[in-house]
């Protein structure tokens, strides 16, 4: 079982920028990225050198796009991902930027989410976004490396729907449980029947169903929400997942410390019952 955390690029760090990594006494990343300028060979090189120090391991780019971002089911539908049409040109050259900043560091795949992608496929719009995705799919194909959808604004049914229409061989996804249910959008153990065999990463965080029809659930520490993951993590074995388990708490300062080592010590006695 590979236990990593998610880890923010920020190349104003001081010493080593995987240092926090390391101090969690963990051995892997999934690195996340959403300044575009940090796209450089010259950053990369700092990545390779700074991770090979640490003794970490990233097992891919987490590719954030310019733009707005609104995190809720008002704002999210126009403003995330490849979805709204204002923003999709700049946002599939962002993504094939994080491509090459991923083939740089040698990360097998990016990932990002792709916006709350239309459930009726007759929706006109539905082939111009998996057109979008396809673009960024193939680019990422060419240069040897995956493209990975991060579930949340979308259906497990919607998501395997568009996996099939775009057509590449090098499409996964990374199935972040707590989203599921933060959206409402599906039980992420019945998901595993319908995407599982696309399933590459894993987020380990949790939240609860939303109660309101204009917000999301809240996230909570793993554990202590609506993901039941001693079965999510028993089906995961039993549909062969050898993947990594990224733990993603999004709080920060000490609680995000002490809950990231409290879900490293539970993930353990879960993997093991």
């Amino acid at each position: 079982m590979d236990i990593g955390v998610i880890h923010l690029l920020n190349v104003k760090t001081e010493g080593n920028m995987f240092q926090v990594v390391s101090d969690y006494g963990l051995p892997v990343c999934q690195l996340c990225g959403w300044d575009r300028g940090s796209c450089t060979p010259e950053v990369a090189e700092r990545v390779v050198k700074e991770a090979k120090e640490a003794n970490v391991r990233i097992c891919a780019v987490w590719a954030g796009v310019p733009g707005p971002a609104v995190w809720n089911f008002t704002e999210g539908p126009v403003t995330l991902g490849l979805v709204p049409e204002q923003y999709r040109e700049e946002r599939i050259a962002a993504l094939k930027g994080w491509a090459d900043f991923a083939v740089w560091i040698g990360a097998p795949a990016i990932i990002t989410h792709c916006g709350f992608i239309p459930e009726n496929m007759t929706d006109p719009e539905y082939p111009k976004v998996v057109e979008a995705i396809r673009e960024v799919a193939e680019y990422c194909e060419s240069k040897g490396i995956g493209f990975w959808f991060e579930t949340g604004q979308e259906t497990p049914i919607v998501l395997l729907r568009t996996i099939q229409r775009v057509g590449t061989s090098n499409l996964g996804i990374n199935l972040d449980p707590a989203n599921l249910i933060l959206y409402g959008k599906g039980n992420p153990i019945d998901a595993l029947d319908t995407i599982g065999s696309y399933v590459r990463n894993i987020h380990v965080k949790d939240g609860l169903y939303p109660t309101d029809g204009d917000r999301l659930g809240e996230e909570v520490r793993a554990g202590t929400g609506k993901v039941n993951f001693p079965a999510f993590i028993t089906k995961l074995k039993e549909i062969g997942f050898t993947g990594e388990y990224i733990i993603e708490r999004e709080i920060s300062g000490e609680e995000q410390r002490k809950d990231i080592l409290q879900t490293v010590s539970d993930l353990k006695l879960w993997y093991g019952a």
